[in-house]
């Protein structure tokens, strides 16, 4: 859908000034099926992956990008069948695009303070969501922060933040603290500040999903 996109955009009829790039990983594993209705979202940057599907009494949102898609999804499953937690799960195609466009709504509404207020695309498809939400990437946690004042929910983010290290993905995801128990103690978290779980839910799932507490924080480790 995006080199499609790129090319029609960059050596179509009426070629635009622009640039496309694509960020690739080196992981293998089952490429999932493309939601239907998904291609503008993938486009614009985010797009609904996954509708909850259980009926969970509370909800959470997950956001990952990439190949992180594997831990994101098994930390929906083990809030589901864990813990009660629903959770629909978003793929964000590209922070930097969502980014830009939440710029230019902000810069429009500004400079037009008479006029209805352009809402950014990320606001827009977030608005539905119920519960807070948790964004899990490989990378730093700056990128998902990029939108985080646009995100019409509680908004935790996890990432790689710290020193490059060479091991297998699940020992570095596990030291960086992006993996599925990871995530699943972050929703768990944000739930409880915000009254719809207990402290001591937390403190089992930290204990279930084997997370020491006392571990060097990775960003220095």
């Amino acid at each position: 859908m995006i080199v499609d996109d790129g090319i029609r955009r960059m050596y179509g009829p009426d070629p635009e000034d622009v640039f496309y790039y694509l960020t690739l990983y080196n992981e293998n594993y089952e490429m999932p099926a493309m939601p239907e209705g998904a291609q503008e979202g993938i486009i614009r940057g985010i797009y609904r992956f996954a509708e909850a599907t259980n009926g969970g009494k509370r909800r959470a949102t997950i956001l990952f990008s990439g190949s992180i898609q594997g831990s994101a999804r098994e930390a929906a499953r083990l809030l589901a069948e864990q813990h009660d937690v629903a959770v629909e799960l978003w793929s964000v195609t590209s922070y930097k695009a969502l980014r830009e466009d939440a710029l230019v709504c902000e810069r429009w509404t500004r400079l037009h303070p008479s006029e209805p207020p352009k809402t950014p695309y990320v606001t827009e498809q977030l608005s539905s969501v119920e519960g807070p939400v948790v964004a899990v990437s490989d990378f730093m946690k700056a990128v998902p922060d990029q939108i985080a004042r646009w995100v019409p929910a509680p908004f935790t983010t996890l990432g790689t933040d710290g020193y490059g290290r060479s091991d297998t993905r699940e020992a570095l995801r596990s030291h960086f603290e992006v993996d599925a128990g990871h995530i699943v103690v972050a929703v768990l978290k944000a739930l409880a500040d915000a009254g719809d779980a207990k402290g001591d839910e937390v403190v089992d799932a930290i204990a279930a999903y084997g997370i020491d507490t006392e571990a060097p924080d990775p960003r220095w480790a």
